[in-house]
Protein backbone atom coordinates (compact mmCIF):
# COMPACT_ATOMS: atom_id res chain seq x y z
CA UNK A 1 0.00 0.00 0.00
CA UNK A 2 0.83 3.91 -1.00
CA UNK A 3 2.95 5.86 2.11
CA UNK A 4 1.62 9.31 2.56
CA UNK A 5 2.48 13.10 4.02
CA UNK A 6 -0.29 14.97 5.28
CA UNK A 7 -0.07 18.54 5.69
CA UNK A 8 -2.17 20.96 8.17
CA UNK A 9 -1.48 24.95 7.75
CA UNK A 10 -3.39 28.01 8.54
CA UNK A 11 -3.21 30.52 5.47
CA UNK A 12 -3.98 34.32 5.66
CA UNK A 13 -7.83 34.01 3.25
CA UNK A 14 -6.32 37.04 1.39
CA UNK A 15 -3.19 34.49 0.21
CA UNK A 16 -4.98 31.91 -1.05
CA UNK A 17 -3.54 32.86 -4.93
CA UNK A 18 -0.19 33.34 -3.76
CA UNK A 19 -1.14 29.56 -2.12
CA UNK A 20 -2.22 28.21 -4.72
CA UNK A 21 0.85 29.63 -7.10
CA UNK A 22 3.22 28.69 -4.54
CA UNK A 23 1.73 24.70 -4.91
CA UNK A 24 2.28 25.16 -8.62
CA UNK A 25 5.76 26.00 -8.59
CA UNK A 26 6.94 23.22 -5.95
CA UNK A 27 4.44 20.15 -6.19
CA UNK A 28 5.79 19.01 -9.28
CA UNK A 29 8.84 18.07 -7.30
CA UNK A 30 7.10 15.54 -5.35
CA UNK A 31 6.13 14.35 -8.25
CA UNK A 32 9.51 14.39 -9.90
CA UNK A 33 10.76 12.36 -7.44
CA UNK A 34 8.05 9.89 -7.56
CA UNK A 35 5.05 10.70 -5.63
CA UNK A 36 1.83 9.76 -7.40
CA UNK A 37 -0.34 12.38 -6.71
CA UNK A 38 -0.56 15.84 -4.67
CA UNK A 39 -3.62 17.25 -3.47
CA UNK A 40 -3.72 20.86 -1.90
CA UNK A 41 -7.87 21.48 0.18
CA UNK A 42 -8.29 25.36 0.46
CA UNK A 43 -10.65 25.04 3.96
CA UNK A 44 -14.71 25.48 2.92
CA UNK A 45 -16.57 22.98 6.20
CA UNK A 46 -13.94 23.41 8.88
CA UNK A 47 -16.25 23.54 11.51
CA UNK A 48 -15.31 24.77 15.24
CA UNK A 49 -14.96 21.67 17.73
CA UNK A 50 -15.57 21.40 21.63
CA UNK A 51 -12.39 20.13 22.09
CA UNK A 52 -10.68 20.65 19.12
CA UNK A 53 -10.08 21.30 15.59
CA UNK A 54 -7.77 21.73 12.56
CA UNK A 55 -8.24 25.63 13.84
CA UNK A 56 -6.67 25.20 17.27
CA UNK A 57 -4.66 22.90 15.85
CA UNK A 58 -2.74 25.31 13.60
CA UNK A 59 -3.44 28.71 15.86
CA UNK A 60 -5.91 29.64 12.67
CA UNK A 61 -7.21 33.68 13.33
CA UNK A 62 -9.93 34.81 11.88
CA UNK A 63 -8.42 35.97 9.02
CA UNK A 64 -6.59 32.59 8.05
CA UNK A 65 -8.66 29.82 6.03
CA UNK A 66 -7.00 26.08 6.95
CA UNK A 67 -5.18 24.12 4.16
CA UNK A 68 -5.16 20.33 4.59
CA UNK A 69 -2.42 19.06 1.70
CA UNK A 70 -1.23 15.84 1.09
CA UNK A 71 1.27 13.62 -0.33
CA UNK A 72 0.45 10.37 -1.80
CA UNK A 73 4.07 7.79 -2.36
CA UNK A 74 4.17 4.30 -4.18
CA UNK A 75 6.09 3.34 -0.65
CA UNK A 76 7.93 5.20 2.13
CA UNK A 77 11.07 4.43 0.84
CA UNK A 78 10.52 6.47 -2.56
CA UNK A 79 9.20 8.84 0.42
CA UNK A 80 11.91 9.43 2.30
CA UNK A 81 14.37 9.11 -0.83
CA UNK A 82 12.71 11.80 -2.45
CA UNK A 83 12.50 14.25 1.08
CA UNK A 84 16.33 13.88 1.50
CA UNK A 85 16.52 14.88 -2.02
CA UNK A 86 14.20 18.22 -1.76
CA UNK A 87 15.75 19.11 1.30
CA UNK A 88 19.42 19.52 -0.76
CA UNK A 89 17.50 21.04 -4.13
CA UNK A 90 18.34 24.93 -4.08
CA UNK A 91 14.11 25.23 -5.83
CA UNK A 92 13.47 24.40 -2.18
CA UNK A 93 15.41 27.67 -0.73
CA UNK A 94 13.22 30.61 -0.26
CA UNK A 95 17.00 32.32 -1.13
CA UNK A 96 17.12 30.89 -4.55
CA UNK A 97 16.32 33.82 -7.12
CA UNK A 98 12.73 33.03 -8.92
CA UNK A 99 11.37 30.73 -5.30
CA UNK A 100 8.17 32.09 -4.26
CA UNK A 101 7.84 32.52 -0.48
CA UNK A 102 6.14 30.41 1.50
CA UNK A 103 2.47 32.26 1.91
CA UNK A 104 1.67 30.54 5.13
CA UNK A 105 3.61 31.01 8.73
CA UNK A 106 5.63 27.54 8.47
CA UNK A 107 6.13 27.40 12.56
CA UNK A 108 2.24 26.87 12.58
CA UNK A 109 2.26 23.66 9.84
CA UNK A 110 1.49 20.22 11.34
CA UNK A 111 2.51 17.64 9.58
CA UNK A 112 3.57 13.45 9.23
CA UNK A 113 4.15 10.34 7.37
CA UNK A 114 1.44 7.63 7.45
CA UNK A 115 1.47 4.23 6.62
CA UNK A 116 -1.71 3.45 4.81
CA UNK A 117 -3.96 0.72 6.67
CA UNK A 118 -7.00 0.64 4.69
CA UNK A 119 -8.42 1.93 0.90
CA UNK A 120 -11.87 1.52 -0.34
CA UNK A 121 -12.39 2.24 -3.81
CA UNK A 122 -15.71 3.29 -6.06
Amino acid sequence: MSYIDGFVIAVPTANKQKFVEHARQFDPMFIELGALRVIEGWGDDVPDGKVTDFRRAVQATAEETVAFSWVEWPDKATRDAAMKKMMEDPRMDPATPGNLPMPFDGKRMIFGGFEQVVEVKA
